[in-house]
């Protein structure tokens, strides 16, 4: 009889230790993909003034324009929480448009290699963002369902796994790569 509880004892133990280190895992695994993606936002935030100099050079009177984009990456860098991030970081996007919507208008601007090159550099960020985004979104839709199921829910609730929030913009708008057509 004691064999039999000491066996059920184990199982239990083994069970709690299975189901802990399977949030413990995917914890790390979503403060890795939030670390990615922060690489490439900081990334996206070097080009940019970068990109701003370049068309001030062709545009310099559209100073509305690289001011809202000056004070929406301030605010972008700053951002603390994903949810701040991620609003903060479609506002950006939107200036981002419309500084790239102002550079449509000027042809000599737009056969800059410079600019070429900083646009290049800027849409393969994006794009980076976009993956890193996918993926830490994935890995945070299954903490978040491991954390809510039973029963690691159990173990969630004792070790304190809090559910994350996914980083997403505001409007399907903002998912969007800027795009200027030449």
């Amino acid at each position: 009889m004691s064999i039999i509880v000491g066996v059920i004892i184990a199982v239990i133990i083994l069970l709690l230790i299975v189901l802990y280190n399977g949030l413990a895992q995917l914890r790390v695994r979503a403060d890795s993909a939030w670390s990615d993606i922060d690489v490439q936002l900081k990334r996206r935030h070097d080009l940019i003034p970068n990109l701003v100099e370049t068309v001030k050079g062709y545009a310099s009177h559209e100073k509305g324009t690289f001011e809202n984009i000056a004070r929406y990456r301030s605010a972008a860098m700053s951002a603390t929480s994903v949810d701040e991030k991620a609003q903060a970081e479609g506002q950006l996007t939107q200036a981002l448009r419309g500084l790239l919507a102002v550079a449509e208008n000027y042809p000599q601007l737009r056969a800059s290699e410079q600019f070429t090159s900083l646009q290049n550099n800027l849409t393969d960020t994006e794009n980076a963002i976009q993956n890193s985004r996918r993926y830490y979104n994935a890995v945070v839709r299954d903490l978040n369902t491991k954390i809510a199921t039973f029963p690691s829910n159990i173990i969630a609730g004792m070790f304190s796994f809090q559910p994350r929030q996914f980083f997403q913009t505001e409007t399907a708008e903002d998912r969007a790569t800027p795009v200027v057509k030449f």
